[in-house]
């Protein structure tokens, strides 16, 4: 077994693709496939079901991945150790958020103290930023609730309720709360499925036997906020992420508050990374600034 014929496995696995590994690691299609089939025939055992166009994991290739996971992540980390001294002044921070508004002061301190590390936001969902940490694909995630914790390094960002917002000509504009009952009246305009905050309501909603009215389904909060804006139905939100928008009213839920618990969690076995540790530990010291100052009521 040599080093290089697990690392085009691991490119191609991760990949989903030969060409596409093989333009990675700047090598030729037919080099890396030979370094996969020499590794399948050594061994005598298939890492692949190939399927015209398309490839997909054994079982056993499942599990090598997760093996080879870790040795590549090892020598990561012991590529940073080498490097240590400029670890933190160059380098590239990737970070998939549910919303930014969460951590805009982290991310403010972090680049001012570290403006060497470029940062790269994606958006996403609660299940789709789990779904990236998990695929190596970002290093850190911003995100309302957590199913499983277990793999992850977790630090609590902070509490915030969940609101509903219309637009300032809806009927309902005037009212400051309304009961979860008067929701099966008036349509709504909801996140996609892995929404948390969607997920929230319909728990509460289906133990309360309040059947809830999607009129639009659509993908992303901004895309939300733009058609609540428009005065076709009402929107739910955490009220962290309720901006001053103009053209918008929050409304509370009068009786069941429901509260999100904003979370920054990275892979356990990523925490060692130097610009992470940097991130998670900038974080620490903004929460424990505002623990010691709070503001006044």
């Amino acid at each position: 077994m040599r080093y290089v014929q697990l690392r085009a496995f691991h490119h191609v696995a991760l990949a989903g693709s030969f060409s596409q590994a093989a333009r990675a690691l700047h090598l030729t299609q037919p080099a890396i496939s030979d370094q996969v089939r020499w590794l399948e025939e050594e061994y005598d055992v298939a890492l692949f079901v190939r399927k015209r166009r398309q490839i997909e994991l054994t079982p056993a290739g499942s599990r090598l991945l997760a093996a080879t996971h870790r040795l590549f992540d090892a020598e990561g980390e012991a590529l940073e150790v080498l490097q240590e001294e400029r670890s933190l002044r160059a380098g590239m921070l990737r970070i998939a958020a549910d919303s930014v508004d969460h951590v805009l002061d982290v991310l403010t301190v972090f680049q001012a103290r570290f403006p060497g590390i470029q940062i790269k936001i994606v958006g996403g969902n609660s299940n789709s930023i789990v779904e990236d940490l998990l695929a190596y694909d970002v290093d850190v995630g911003v995100l309302g609730e957590l199913a499983d914790e277990r793999p992850f390094e977790v630090f609590s960002l902070n509490v915030s309720p969940v609101v509903l917002f219309a637009a300032k000509s809806h009927p309902l504009a005037t009212r400051t709360s309304i009961p979860l009952e008067a929701l099966s009246a008036w349509p709504l305009i909801m996140r996609e499925q892995g929404s948390r905050t969607r997920q929230m309501l319909e728990k509460l909603a289906g133990a309360q036997g309040v059947n809830l009215r999607y009129a639009i389904e659509a993908e992303g909060r901004e895309a939300v906020r733009r058609i609540v804006a428009a005065g076709m139905g009402l929107g739910v939100v955490s009220e962290a992420e309720f901006d001053n928008d103009p053209r918008l009213v929050k409304i509370a839920l009068e009786h069941q508050p429901l509260s999100m618990h904003e979370k920054l969690i990275c892979l356990k076995d990523r925490r060692s990374s130097k610009s992470i540790q940097a991130f998670f530990a900038t974080a620490r010291a903004l929460s424990q600034k505002a623990s010691a100052f709070p503001h006044p009521p």
